[in-house]
Formats: C-alpha cells, structure tokens, sequence
C-alpha cells in the first residue's frame, strides 16, 4: 500500500490527482488532502442546479467536478478528505463498508462512537460527518470520502443553498443532511493535521506492506496537464452537466420584472425565451438570437450582448441584472 503524502490545497489539482493515480499507479494507494475552500460536485450533478451562484462568485469559490457519483458537498481548510484506491474482484469492487471501516477505528480509539448508516455516510449522534463515493476503472476502484473536522459550517450551508425551483433536468440531486464536524466531539481538543497524523498512522499499522512516498515533478508536471484540459476547464465543470431546463424570474430596481426561459444541452443554449413587463425601444428576439447557440456562460453570454445597447431592448434594465438572470 502506497501512502502517498498529499501538501497542495489546490482543489482542482487535487482531483486531478486522484484520476492520475488511478490511471497510472499499479499499486494500491492511499491518500490524506484537503481543499481550500471549493464546492465538488458529483459526474452525473447539473452545477448550477447545485451551487448558489451569487455566493460562489462573489465569495470566488471554484467549482470542480470529480470523477464520481454522488451529492455536492463544500470543501475547506477543516474538512479532511481520504481516498483508497485499490484493485477488486468484480464482485466486490463497490464496498462502502470495507473503506470507511479504518476512519471508524481511528475514532473508536479516540472514544468517538460513530457509526455507518445509509448507504455511504457516517455519523455521531445521527449527524453525518462523512460523505462517501465511489468510482470504477477497469478493475480498480477509487473510494473517497469527507471528515468534516473543523469545517466553517456556515459557509457549507451558503454555498449548496441553491434556489431548488430554477431547474428542471434529469441530474442527480444532492441530499441536505444534519452535520457535525469531528472536533466538536472530542475529549482532548486536537487540529485537523494532528487528526490527519493519526489516520495515516492507523494506516500503517493496518497494512504491513505500507510505504509513504512523495509525487515526483514528472508526477506533478503530468498532473497539471490534467488539470489544464480537464479538471480546470468550464467544460468540464459546467459543460458536462445533463441537459436542463433553466426559468428565473428577475424583480429590478428601475425596468420591472423580466423573466427567462433556457433549454440547454451540453451546456449549450439551443433555446431561450424573454418575458416580462418591461419597456423597450427594439425587438428582444434579436436578443435571443445573439444567445441562441452560446455556452451557458458568463463570459461568452457578456462577449455575446456586447454589440448591443441593452437599454433600447429592456428599458432601466442593467447588463448585470440581465445577465443575472440566466444564473
């Protein structure tokens, strides 16, 4: 078992990382990171279904997406993220129990009495404080879970706090549940690196063949290679999403309310409508001609209505409030 030490914050080379390792170790492995603060959504969640848009990109919060399946959940310096990759039989490759089993024991020896519940969370007192999913490659799999230790739990609650109404799509919905961070259970107060310290340590002694290693900078180069074509790119993040049905309504201060309506696919706008009873000098369809075709995203959506003079076609309406809307 590889144990291999994890320093970098990034979030997007941290996801990055995991599908390197996975495509590119032949030994099993295991991994302690953690994330400045970013959500990480699920392969198969529609992002802006999941995410409060405005908080994300007032507060410049990344959105990555990861490899598995599964909820968004909210990443910052206190919560501590694990990964087991190994190889399986066929008929055992997905097994939530066996992998979430040594973070169990670690807080059993810190009289911590937490439990397995659900199909892939764990808990103390009924509060989840661990996320768990799963991803199959051949015949290897990657397990990673969330230890909420010391996370800032009203940012958690912000970020995910995403209008449930906008959306109509297939994608898969996250699941609000009650949380706990780790260290609000503790007898003896401990940080989240010292937790982190004992995990790998249990690691260890669980596996005898254990061996810590460091990426090397052909690792790292190759990584951010990764990171540059995929895991940091609005294609991935955003594009990927299914396809979806978007509908807000927008109250402004001076034009009345606006109202819109966008059927996107692969992150492509293929129809969009305008209503509203607000005043205007010109025909707003030449509005959603321009949007027609564009990714459902804000810089291209800006480059596209920069040609035109917004107030001739929604009267006392600002070009952020229009944009706002489709967001």
């Amino acid at each position: 078992m590889l144990i291999i030490k994890r320093h970098n914050t990034d979030p997007y080379f941290n996801l990055a990382t995991e599908e390197y390792v996975l495509k590119n170790f032949e030994e099993d492995s295991f991994m302690l990171w953690r994330n400045a603060p970013s959500i990480i959504v699920g392969k198969h969640q529609n992002t802006l279904s999941e995410i409060n848009v405005d908080y994300v990109k007032s507060n410049n919060i990344p959105v990555v997406r990861r490899l598995s399946g599964g909820g968004a959940v909210f990443h910052d310096l206190g919560n501590l993220n694990f990964t087991f990759i190994q190889k399986g039989h066929e008929e055992s490759l997905i097994d939530f129990r066996k992998y979430t089993l040594p973070i169990l024991e670690v807080l059993e020896k810190m009289g911590i009495n937490a439990r397995f519940e659900g199909r892939n969370d764990l808990t103390i007192d009924g509060m989840k404080f661990s996320g768990n999913a799963e991803h199959i490659w051949k015949n290897r799999v990657l397990h990673h879970g969330t230890l909420l230790f010391s996370a800032h739990m009203p940012d958690l609650t912000a970020t995910l706090n995403a209008d449930p109404l906008k959306f109509r799509d297939k994608a898969v919905k996250s699941v609000r549940s009650r949380v706990t961070n780790i260290s609000g259970h503790l007898k003896e107060p401990i940080d989240v690196l010292q937790f982190a310290t004992l995990i790998q340590d249990h690691i260890v002694e669980k596996y005898p063949d254990a061996k810590l290693i460091d990426l090397t900078d052909e690792d790292h180069e190759k990584i951010y290679e990764l990171v540059r074509n995929k895991y940091n790119t609005w294609e991935w993040n955003f594009g990927y999403s299914p396809n979806y049905n978007l509908k807000k309504i927008v109250r402004t201060e001076k034009g009345g309310t606006i109202e819109f309506d966008l059927d996107v696919h692969n992150g492509i706008i293929q129809h969009i409508k305008i209503f509203g009873d607000y005043f205007s000098k010109s025909d707003t369809e030449e509005i959603e001609s321009a949007l027609t075709g564009t990714a459902h995203q804000e810089p291209v959506i800006r480059e596209a209505l920069r040609p035109f003079n917004i107030d001739n076609y929604f009267a006392g309406i600002t070009m952020e409030e229009l944009i706002g809307g489709m967001f």
